[in-house]
This record gives C-alpha cells, structure tokens and sequence, in this order.
C-alpha cells in the first residue's frame, strides 16, 4: 500500500492539530497588529475560530501563547542558513536580521516584547527563553564554524552572539537604521577578530 508523510484519516488528532496551528498563526498576527498588552485569549479564539478553552487546554497563559506563537513565526520566517562557511551563514542570518527594519509591524511588536518584558516578571521569563532561542542559533552557527576549522575552537560563541544581537537591539530600539545591506560588513568586522591567523 502506498505511503504518505500526512495522516489521511480526519479523526480528532488531526482536527487538534489544524486548531492548535491557528491558534499560533492567529496569535501571531495579532501581535503585529494591534501589540501585546491588547491581545486577550478571547480575542485569539475568535480570530483563529476556536473556544476559548481549547487554547486553554494548551497554553497556561498569555505570554506562554505569544511567545511560542512568535517563535514559530520567526523561525518560520528566518531558518537556520547553512551556506557551508561561517561567513555566508552569519551574513544570511544577520541579512534576514536587520531585514526586519523594512517592515513596521515587526519593529513595533519587537519594541513592545522588549518593553513588557522589563515591566511584567511572569512575560520576562517567556521573553527571555526565546530570545535563548534566537541566540542558540547564533552559537550553532559559531560552533559550526569551529568544527570546520574556520574560525580559532578557543572563540567565545556567547558573546559572538552577543555582539549580533546587541547591535540588532541597540538599533531597533534607538530607531537606528537596520540595513540588510550593511549585514557582510558587519560580519566581516566581527570575524575580523574571530578567524583563525
């Protein structure tokens, strides 16, 4: 019998799943448009066409809701590059990074993630794992680098990352421009002090 990589049945499993994927998409979208302090889980089971106790069933709270929901998005939006060179994979990323600028919606949902977070403890615990999350692939890419003996095993990868995402921040926040163009610069003066001599 032939094979496929999607169940075929339309049973429960299935049907959980089409609703727990809009419930992330739905959240994702308001996020973006109307900001974190106006979504309610109300609004989300309307919006992805779902009870409120079935986002419940998932998700213990708000900021555990955005947050996955943004972190699917983003990921989605910007997957691990693998350029097969530390330098290509850290301009692809960085390029997808600062392409952020270009549009308005995500520069004011990431300017409010970062406010709540330095005002409500209990989102600052969900922000701060997926901001690790968006560091790891950063250091993923480092030490991948390393393993292929394109830059010196001794470099630190957790500042690297902090080197990347600290220019990203700074500028963001400050209103700074985030030029993708200026993405191969920025990674070269970084590796300038990171490639093996």
């Amino acid at each position: 019998m032939p094979t496929t990589d999607r169940p075929t049945r339309t049973g429960g499993r299935v049907r959980s799943q089409d609703a727990h994927d809009a419930v992330l998409a739905a959240t994702a979208e308001l996020l973006e448009e109307i900001g974190y302090r106006r979504i309610t889980m109300e609004g989300v089971a309307q919006h992805a066409k779902v009870a409120k106790s079935t986002i419940y069933r998932w998700w213990k709270s708000k900021p555990e809701l955005v947050m996955e929901a943004y972190r699917r998005t983003v990921e989605q939006r910007m997957p691990i590059p693998d350029t097969g060179d530390i330098r290509g994979d850290l301009t692809e990323f960085t390029t997808g990074l600062y392409g952020i600028g270009s549009y308005p919606v995500r520069v004011k949902a990431l300017r409010g993630l970062m406010a709540e977070a330095q005002l409500d403890p209990a989102f600052a615990v969900a922000f701060e794992e997926w901001a690790a999350g968006r560091r790891a692939v950063v250091i993923q890419l480092v030490e991948r680098g390393v393993a292929r003996g394109q830059v010196s095993p001794e470099i630190d990868a957790e500042y690297t990352a902090d080197q990347v995402f600290g220019v990203f921040w700074y500028r963001l926040l400050t209103d700074r421009e985030l030029d993708p163009e200026q993405a191969g610069i920025h990674v070269d003066r970084l590796l300038a002090g990171l490639t093996r001599r």
